[in-house]
């Protein structure tokens, strides 16, 4: 049996379970526990706090665990990097009152940082030659300055909604995070085969984000060009119509081109096009 330790709650919680259950691993639903084994499928999920994971990972109580970047980076516990999941994307910044030039980071010389990641910002502040207090808050990093607590913050930024109702900007991007399958450095080989299969149906359902099946039919003197357009992951399918002088071709797309693509493709001919939703695709 596999223990991946994720999230208890929050976007990142939201994303992983949502990636486990299109990978076929799916929760026994009902009211959640601590551990919950999945459904016909050697995993159970152990639900900690999101600075607990890697931690937990590092002594074993959880084989890998699903953890945002900025915590891995904070924790610096013995842990492998398995993969970068591309979900939960966000970074850290250094902000400070929106009505105070901001001449660089010189700025912040002397003055108090608010922060719940005292590690990569002193590293950071380290690195750049800057001379600043670190003032360690565990939530709502952002009131620091209107209380009179700090002169500025480092924190975690994905909109800046939460930096602007707080009459605060953000000037310095210390370092992008996303989520991150973490793991144990010595998984034994019976839980190393059910991980590999678990990497093997999340990048099958990764593959398929982003991405059009698309059929159509088009006349056979057109073809070239229309391959042209529909490069697909190696080539195009053709398969002959009953119509003589007519093929069918089966290709993907991605979808950001999706527009352009068929209006391509009308252009050179194309009938009967349909569009299909990728759910898994195996590359």
């Amino acid at each position: 049996m596999l223990r991946i330790a994720v999230q208890s709650k929050g976007r990142l919680y939201e994303e992983t379970v949502a990636l486990l259950a299109e990978s076929g691993i799916r929760l026994d639903s009902g009211k959640r526990t601590l551990l919950v084994p999945a459904r016909g499928f050697p995993v159970e999920i152990l639900f900690l706090r999101d600075d607990d994971i890697p931690q937990a990972v590092a002594d074993g109580v959880a084989d890998v665990g699903v953890v945002g970047e900025n915590e891995y980076a904070e924790r610096k516990k013995k842990v492998d990097i398995i993969k970068r999941l591309g979900f939960s994307k966000c970074r850290l910044s250094l902000a400070m009152p929106k009505d105070e030039k901001y001449n660089g980071l010189e700025w912040f010389n002397g003055k108090t940082i608010a922060t719940s990641y005292p590690v990569i910002l002193q590293e950071f502040l380290v690195s750049k030659n800057v001379k600043a207090e670190t003032h360690v808050i565990s939530g709502s990093v952002e009131i620091a300055p209107g209380i009179g607590l700090a002169d500025a913050i480092f924190d975690i930024v994905s909109s800046g909604s939460t930096l602007v109702s707080n009459r605060l900007k953000e000037v310095e991007v210390v370092m992008k995070s996303e989520a991150l399958l973490i793991g144990h450095p010595n998984i034994d080989g019976e839980k190393k085969a059910i991980l590999d299969e678990v990497i093997f149906r999340i990048n099958a359902v990764q593959a398929a984000y982003g991405k059009k099946y698309i059929l159509l039919n088009a006349p056979n003197h057109k073809i070239g060009e229309i391959i042209q357009v529909l490069p697909g992951i190696k080539s195009p399918s053709i398969l002959p119509l009953a119509q003589e002088g007519w093929s069918s071709l089966h290709s993907v797309i991605d979808e950001d081109r999706f527009w352009e693509i068929i209006g391509k493709l009308k252009a050179l001919g194309a009938q009967g096009i349909l569009v299909i939703p990728i759910e898994k695709m195996i590359v």
